[in-house]
């Protein structure tokens, strides 16, 4: 049963996220208070986006954690190489972008949340709560959203009793299954995808390929991200097609992708079973008005972005820093217009990049990804025709810096406004803090 209201925030900010995270802390730093509702107990969680592009770096310089990201156990890569039957072609080249840091630096989610979180927890205005889950949103008569009911969730999955976090605004910011955005009835518009994601681990050995990897050739597509000690792979396969892979034998995907890559085929029984290859259902969708009164959604749960170019993350925390530009002085004001307008300012700002990084990307879908997946079902195909842009790239190794441009830093970066910028903050510790938060 449903109790009184037992708390209150100024703003409530549901998914701790990368975005999440980012946006409770600039607005605690403004002294805003604000709760950020995390459903699981802790960070760990496999196969989540774990690229930290070149801007979002520059964001962590402005907020004065660069010292700290610098003690995690990141891999910087500065390039990627798409290898083809015909030989490899250097694509994009992160060195020749002007950044503080040109790269994109490979690091565990969870390293990065804890590191945000422990920013934002010496915070006055600002509160964590973990084991939380978001049941649904709360509704003045008019229709406004007034605040979130929660339940805390137990160890073995079970919810607690309800109970009511009132809120001047709800910042929906957990991801692209958003309860909030489902029940908003915000409209959505959605673009036809023709391809899925298996993302699972091989081990990387000395002397093999450094940096971001592409393989295109007969019919498929991959992409191997260097880990250091291992690679984490993704294997493009067509939209709906993960059961009929899975039907078969964990050995048929280990033969597929020995098939691609002659060179790992000594090190595929590191993939144990089909429970080590997790399945990304790719969509590609973007809300046609990202607020209502009281709520206002972000990131995923404004635009779900396909994994092509892995900018999701990146373009997720620039949402995050236009939100709390935006929102910190009307937030610090209550004034209820004041905090609706600057709601709507966020969409205005941040749908030119959206729409160019979807559109880069459905046009990708529809020249790339597509005919690599139709050629492969082709009998007695011969090599793959190399894409456009790889083959103009190959030509004209100048035009490196426009993937690069697009992948590290995107349409419209977004900097660390005024209010939120610190000189380097010390480092906690010398090892990186990866244990439960709840």
């Amino acid at each position: 049963m449903t109790r009184e209201t037992t708390s209150r925030t100024t703003c409530c900010v549901v998914g701790g996220g990368p975005a999440g995270m980012i946006l409770g802390l600039l607005l605690a730093r403004a002294g805003v208070e604000v709760t950020v509702v995390e459903k699981h107990g802790d960070f760990l969680r496999d196969f989540r986006g774990d690229t930290v592009h070149t801007s979002t770096l520059t964001l962590l310089d402005e907020l004065g954690l660069w010292p700290r990201f610098a003690q995690l156990p990141y891999r910087g890569l500065t390039k990627a190489t798409i290898r083809l039957d015909s030989g490899d072609v250097d694509f994009a080249d992160m060195g020749r972008l002007n950044a503080p840091h040109p790269m994109v630096a490979m690091v565990p989610q969870w390293h990065l949340l804890d590191m945000l979180a422990t920013a934002a927890e010496e915070e006055p205005t600002f509160t964590l709560r973990m084991r939380t889950e978001v049941t649904g949103a709360v509704r003045d008569d008019a229709g406004r959203v007034t605040g979130v009911r929660l339940a805390d969730r137990a160890e073995d999955g079970s919810l607690g009793p309800e109970s009511l976090l009132a809120a001047d605004l709800v910042v929906a910011c957990d991801g692209r299954d958003s309860r909030l955005r489902a029940e908003s009835g915000l409209p959505l518009r959605r673009y036809q995808v023709p391809l899925d994601v298996e993302w699972f681990r091989v081990p990387r050995r000395d002397g093999d390929p450094e940096g971001g990897l592409g393989r295109v050739g007969r019919g498929r597509f991959m992409v191997f991200l260097d880990r250091g000690e291992y690679y984490q792979c993704a294997l493009i396969i067509g939209k709906g097609t993960d059961a009929r892979l899975r039907s078969g034998t964990v050995q048929g995907l280990r033969d597929l992708v020995a098939g691609m890559n002659p060179w790992m085929a000594g090190r595929l029984d590191a993939i144990g079973s089909w429970d080590d290859v997790k399945l990304l259902s790719v969509t590609l969708d973007r809300l046609e008005r990202w607020s209502a009164p009281g709520l206002l959604c972000i990131g995923d749960a404004a635009h779900a972005m396909s994994p092509v170019g892995g900018v999701g993350i990146n373009l997720a925390i620039q949402d995050a820093v236009a939100a709390g530009r935006a929102l910190a002085g009307p937030l610090r004001t209550g004034d209820a217009e004041s905090v609706a307008r600057a709601a709507r300012s966020v969409q205005r700002r941040r749908t030119f990049p959206t729409l160019v990084t979807q559109t880069l990307q459905d046009l990708a879908h529809r020249r790339v990804v597509a005919p690599l997946l139709e050629s492969e079902a082709v009998p007695d195909q011969a090599d793959t025709e190399v894409p456009f842009p790889i083959r103009l790239i190959e030509r004209f190794p100048v035009l490196q810096w426009i993937p690069a441009r697009l992948v590290g830093v995107g349409a419209l970066p977004e900097h660390a406004p005024d209010f939120a910028r610190r000189a380097p903050m010390p480092v906690r510790g010398a090892e990186p803090v990866v244990s439960p938060r709840a």
